[in-house]
């Protein structure tokens, strides 16, 4: 698909609803692996669709085994003939990337997109999936980084609409884009198909934002869902006290969650990220995280529907 073409056809896919809708169509669950990393892959697709899972999140962070210059063409292969096999599908890759770093970083980040997409059509040749990343930088940064912030991200746009992909950015409690606000006005300010949303409540939680609200503004834009579950607060410009869970775990009303994305008509994926403050306690047990996640969320799905 050359340039033009991808502009046409995601600018097309913008302007409607952010995810094919169907009239009794509800939201899929997932699991990040991003909370699996010490597990070999195998092992936890396996365990993700034993659970009920019906779709993954891979990371390609460094240290994972799916780091896109360590994942070499014949274990993608296997991969996607794994996902096949066990009916899984992959709407997202986690990625690590800033728009705060320096030059060389940046140019890094660019060339982890190009990699990442191809990736992404390697183990999803049918439906290559999005990327997801946070932005870098500190919330009390904004004002003086949104310029240069804004700069590379249309460098990001440019690569990713070259190589027919799509970044989804998400804001983040402790980074310089820590609302919907200044998430689009990013997105309104780049104008590229290209770039979209990831939606994840829990870091608007913590600073007392409300849910149907957040919804809102940001589900037109969004085609990625992280979700994990929040006790405690983070006031701007006080010391934060938050901590966030497993979905269930916490405050966060799932049931009411899955109202609002049916009133809103989000049928897409929802993906249960564990947060690095859980699975870097000792103790941590993925397999047994990734069960209770998905009887909360299934509950929830079920009351809610």
């Amino acid at each position: 698909m050359n340039r033009r073409l991808f502009l046409q056809s995601a600018t097309a896919a913008a302007l409607t609803p952010s995810i094919v809708r169907a009239a009794n169509a509800i939201p899929s669950i997932g699991f990040s692996l991003y909370g699996m990393k010490d597990i070999p892959l195998d092992t936890a697709l396996k365990t993700c669709a034993e659970i009920g899972y019906t779709h993954v999140e891979l990371t390609l962070n460094s240290g994972y085994v799916t780091e896109p210059s360590k994942f070499n063409k014949q274990a993608r292969n296997a991969l996607a003939e794994q996902l096949k096999s066990l009916k899984l599908s992959v709407p997202c890759l986690m990625i690590s990337a800033s728009l705060t770093n320096s030059d060389d970083a940046h140019k890094s980040a660019l060339k982890l997109i190009a990699d990442a997409a191809e990736l992404g059509r390697d183990v999803s040749p049918d439906a290559p999936p999005v990327m997801e990343t946070v932005l870098g930088g500190k919330p009390a940064t904004w004002e003086e980084q949104k310029a240069g912030m804004l700069e590379k991200l249309r460098d990001w746009a440019a690569t990713a609409e070259k190589v027919s992909a799509t970044i989804t950015i998400k804001a983040h409690v402790g980074s310089a884009v820590n609302s919907p606000e200044r998430l689009l006005w990013l997105l309104d300010q780049v104008k590229s198909p290209a770039i979209q949303a990831a939606y994840d409540f829990s870091h608007f939680e913590v600073q007392g934002m409300d849910m149907e609200a957040t919804m809102k503004a940001l589900l037109p834009r969004t085609k990625f869902i992280h979700v994990k579950d929040t006790q405690g607060e983070a006031p701007a410009g006080k010391k934060p006290n938050f901590q966030f869970l497993l979905p269930g775990q916490g405050r966060t009303d799932y049931i009411k969650y899955f109202k609002l994305l049916k009133a809103h008509n989000y049928t897409g994926p929802v993906c249960v990220e564990v947060s690095g403050q859980v699975f870097n306690k000792p103790g941590y047990d993925p397999i047994a995280a990734a069960r209770s996640s998905f009887a909360a969320l299934s509950k929830a799905l079920q009351a809610a529907s």
